[in-house]
């Protein structure tokens, strides 16, 4: 029997990888202070699940699409006197609403919307595993690439312009990165809950990171164990798949402040 027939291994498979690249992308929501920008555009991605029930197009390109838009809109619209926590709430809840509404009025489609917003990671098959290994290895690239750049525009803006980076510019490839992950992690964690493994993974290991480097490493280690386990304990409680890998991430943090931190890195 192929190994990719059990469903398990396939869940298995599909949430180490997606765990696996949002933890070092989580390092630089946490640097930058962008958790409820992760959140914002995790939430615009159902309308995208919306559009793409509607049209008969991939999940993973609807998602992709509306998590780019989203990602525009900020954008265009920081320079207009709203401050950036208001903006954010203001669009991510309307995108929210205007998706759930979308998906109910979806004609001819049979839909679990808690499937979209909580995950469904049991479900995954052969094509998702492709889908969302080629998210990681787009967006592993893309941080290999421009990890220094990146890193420079995060740690201070006006020496990375004085070295010739362009912080914007590395601000859009972030964001690119970003919304790839939550395409790929909406079937495996859900809308509500990418947010959470982009942020919980990452703020775990900034506690024993001595160096940016290492904080994006043990950070991913952090995701694909907190992966397996929680798949292991929905499995053995029967617990919802996607809010058990989130839990197994809160206890490990928790669990993490509770040790005597070692780092020397701080951002």
């Amino acid at each position: 029997m192929n190994l990719l027939d059990d469903f398990v291994i396939r869940a298995a498979i599909a949430g180490a990888g997606v765990a696996l690249i949002s933890a070092p992308l989580g390092c630089f929501v946490v640097w930058r202070r962008m958790a409820y920008f992760g959140d914002a555009t995790a939430h615009a991605a159902i309308l995208g699940v919306a559009l793409s029930l509607a049209m008969g197009l991939s999940i993973f390109v609807g998602a992709l699409a509306i998590a780019l838009c989203m990602a525009m809109s900020v954008s265009v619209m920081r320079g207009r006197g709203y401050s950036m926590d208001t903006l954010l709430g203001v669009l991510a809840h309307s995108a929210l609403a205007l998706g759930l509404v979308a998906v109910s009025l979806v004609e001819g489609v049979r839909v679990d919307i808690n499937a979209y917003l909580f995950g469904d990671i049991l479900t995954v098959n052969k094509l998702d595993i492709l889908i969302i290994w080629a998210g990681v290895i787009l967006v592993l690239a893309l941080l290999v690439w421009r990890w220094q750049r990146l890193l420079l525009a995060t740690v201070n803006e006006e020496m990375a312009q004085a070295a010739g980076v362009n912080p914007k510019i590395e601000q859009w490839f972030l964001t690119v990165a970003l919304a790839v992950v939550v395409a790929v992690a909406i079937k495996v964690v859900g809308a509500l809950l990418i947010g959470a493994l982009l942020l919980i993974p990452a703020a775990t290991a900034r506690r024993f990171a001595s160096t940016p480097e290492i904080m994006a490493i043990l950070a991913s280690v952090i995701g694909v164990c907190s992966a397996i386990a929680g798949l292991g304990v929905s499995w053995q409680w029967d617990t919802p798949t996607g809010p058990s890998i989130v839990c197994v991430t809160a206890v490990l943090f928790l669990a993490a402040t509770l040790m005597p931190a070692r780092r020397r890195f701080s951002r």
